[in-house]
């Protein structure tokens, strides 16, 4: 299940990585996950909730993830749980993956200006504020430097229909990085944001219409192709190696080129 590349597997032999966002086999941290293993990665993966425990325990299995534990970023205290037990088992961290967002069903399908106060305040503390704390968690355990990443979408930047009031929750989070790569920077931790093109991942099921939004996608990109969570993973992968090291604070977006295009 865990691809092999044979002239660089070991390029990430020896570092340790935190993934936070697999949900099932379609997820994107799933893809990100597999390409980090398969240069050589020891993992730690988390799962939302007993719910999702069943679908992602089997992936964590042929990760050989040696540390598995449950994260609701909404749920008091998980999230430094998991920082702890890193640090008593591992003493280190190298790369972090912040693959996670969420908006109440009635914030994300309203209109943005009609957002009330608790799901704006839901969307951003999942989707935004959560990096910024697992980011703070990390730095310590990252003493040789490091790797954070995030997920981001083309629709913090342009007006994407339906995407609404996650679009400025991404905006934010894409401050959020150039912030934390500025500050984090002198000691040789960057920080990233990923943009894939549309995927019909779990999390993208909420947006309504979205299988327009993905025919749009493939007929106006440059590519004429999807993005897929390989294509996404391998891309991630090669930002955590140290060849990347000199790479940090910017958007990459992994889209077949539809960004550039009107």
């Amino acid at each position: 299940m865990i691809p092999v590349y044979p002239e660089t597997k070991i390029a990430l032999k020896g570092k340790k990585g935190l993934v936070v966002g697999i949900a099932n086999d379609q997820s994107i941290a799933w893809g990100c996950a597999r390409a980090f293993r398969a240069l050589g990665a020891e993992l730690a993966v988390t799962y939302l909730n007993d719910r999702a425990k069943k679908h992602v325990e089997p992936l964590a299995q042929a990760l050989q993830a040696p540390i598995f534990m449950p994260l609701d970023v909404m749920t008091e205290g998980q999230t430094e749980q998991v920082f702890a037990r890193i640090a008593k088992e591992w003493g280190q961290l190298d790369f972090l993956l912040h693959s996670i967002a969420f908006s109440p069903k009635e914030a994300l399908h309203g209109r943005v200006v009609d957002v009330g106060r608790d799901g704006f305040l839901k969307t951003m503390e999942v989707s935004c504020w959560s990096f910024l704390r697992m980011a703070h968690l990390a730095e310590p355990l990252m003493k040789n430097g490091g790797t954070m990443f995030t997920m981001t979408y083309y629709g913090s930047q342009m007006v994407v229909e339906n995407y609404n009031i996650m679009g400025v929750a991404k905006a934010a989070l894409e401050a959020a990085v150039r912030y934390a790569a500025a500050e984090l920077g002198p000691k040789g931790i960057r920080v990233h944001a990923i943009s894939p093109g549309p995927l019909a991942t779990r999390a993208a099921s909420g947006i309504p219409e979205f299988d327009e939004l993905m025919d749009k996608a493939q007929s106006k990109a440059p590519s004429r192709s999807l993005v897929s969570i390989d294509d996404v993973g391998n891309a991630t992968a090669f930002l955590a190696l140290d060849g990347a090291k000199l790479i940090t604070g910017g958007v990459l977006y992994i889209d077949g080129g539809y960004h550039i295009i009107d």
